[in-house]
């Protein structure tokens, strides 16, 4: 039977011969390329979750983030209020802040394994020291008595598994037992108490203390400016550290053996006083925090993620180069064709991902651009049936993925360079594509 003639094939040759129709083509495959690139973001952040999920159980094992917040000076007070003809007594808490704080610590970061996901923790070593001078007094309506020989320290410490050491304090020289719980939960929900002598007879005196500790945790180490000068400095063989919180060093240094950090606070630059009675303030003090993160330099994930984000960049300017070949070249191509290296571009991102996981983020970017450029470069040759076509492709693939690269290590400047690279990119296909008449151009027949 003839069908030279029939509709179906009239459609089926304006479709081989139409470039409007090629176009629309494929931009669809385009469209439809999108869901496995969308499929493998959401496989990053799962990837990337799990990793977030055992570093949160190793942290939980070893010690969490750390938080040091004291030493707070509390004195009982007994005000005594009428109530018909009743007198009832009521305990309040007169907070005293220290009038020099000073910590100087070492922190000493390690890197644990959890199958094949590192989690970093630190070992810190901290000397604090300081002094209390008791000032002003409290509001004296209705104070019946003011209590010295109760009045106890407290020594916020977010995690008290970190601690690796007896904690001896001292006080005017005299060594004082420290017990575990805080008094103030209120202000301080996890710390450490030390009771301490009568202080009626140091009222006009400045009172020196000073501690050690041992203490672990993991990622952060921060502190509260509770002085009314606080000063803390710290070292680490860290290379990666990020100064977070209200207050950034004064003074730092950063290099191949790690970085130094100090910090110099005044009470005037917080939003709370040095002494108030009860147990508010609590949010004024968290906001007044500051310290280091020990970060990973840039996350494979994240960096994965982020490449992942050009997918279609990369797919858009593959099947330019296709399209070109196609109509300048008269070379027909099958969107079948179109849709294999298209599904091969995808993949690149699988298994970048895949391989950082085991081995260095570049070694495994290389390996990744290596593996799919040859899988398409070796596949173009059939496809365009010369050689010289498929070194372009090979040139352009390379540049596409070199481009990419540059980028991702480029965080600071990615909107910079994306924007560079896509206009360079337009113009360029604009300057090749100048003298092409579109209206009669046809896809030819080799």
């Amino acid at each position: 039977m003839n069908t030279e003639n029939s509709p179906f094939e009239k459609i089926n040759n304006l479709i081989k011969n139409s470039v409007t129709l090629k176009l629309i083509t494929i931009t669809i495959l385009m469209l439809l390329l999108l869901i496995p690139a969308s499929m493998i973001q959401s496989l990053i952040q799962e990837r990337e979750k799990l990793k977030e999920s055992t570093t949160a159980e190793v942290s939980s094992k070893w010690a969490e983030a750390q938080q040091i917040n004291g030493p707070i000076l509390t004195v009982p007070l007994i005000y005594e209020y009428e109530e018909g003809d009743k007198k009832i007594a009521v305990t309040k808490y007169w907070q005293i802040l220290p009038g020099q704080l000073s910590i100087d610590g070492k922190v000493l970061p390690e890197k644990l394994k959890r199958g094949i996901y590192e989690v970093v923790v630190y070992r810190s070593n901290l000397d604090i020291s300081g002094d209390f001078k008791i000032e002003g007094s409290p509001d004296p309506q209705n104070l019946r008595e003011i209590q010295y020989d109760r009045a106890f320290l407290t020594i916020g410490i977010s995690d008290l598994r970190g601690i690796k050491n007896q904690i001896g304090l001292r006080w005017e020289g005299e060594n004082l037992p420290v017990r575990p719980g805080s008094k103030l939960g209120e202000l301080i929900y996890s710390g450490i108490t030390i009771d301490l002598p009568d202080l009626s007879n140091s009222l006009t005196k400045t009172i020196p203390f000073d501690f050690s500790m041992d203490l672990q945790g993991s990622k952060t180490l921060s502190f509260i400016p509770l002085g009314a000068t606080t000063n803390v400095s710290l070292r680490s063989p860290w290379q990666s550290p990020s100064f977070n919180g209200n207050f950034l060093p004064d003074a730092r240094h950063l290099d191949e053996k790690g970085f130094t950090a100090s910090w110099s606070v005044l009470q005037l630059n917080r939003n709370f006083a040095q002494s108030w009675v009860g147990s508010g303030n609590k949010q004024h003090l968290q906001e007044s925090a500051f310290g280091v993160d020990l970060i990973l330099p840039l996350d494979d994930y994240q960096k994965s993620f982020r490449s992942a984000k050009y997918a279609v960049m990369t797919i858009a300017l593959t099947f330019l180069i296709f399209f070109l070949v196609e109509i300048l070249g008269k070379r027909k191509i099958h969107p079948f064709q179109y849709a294999l290296v298209g599904l091969a571009l995808c993949l690149f991102y699988t298994l970048l991902v895949s391989i950082s996981e085991h081995a260095d983020f570049n070694i495994a970017y290389l390996v990744s651009t290596a593996a799919i450029v040859a899988m398409i470069g070796l596949y173009s040759i059939s496809v365009f049936k010369k050689m010289k076509r498929s070194l372009l492709l090979l040139t352009v693939l390379f540049g596409i993925y070199g481009f990419m690269f540059v980028t991702l290590q480029l965080s600071d400047y990615a909107l910079l360079m994306g924007s560079l690279g896509l206009t360079i990119i337009l113009g360029l296909t604009m300057y090749f594509t100048r003298n092409v008449n579109w209206y009669t151009l046809q896809i030819g027949t080799e």
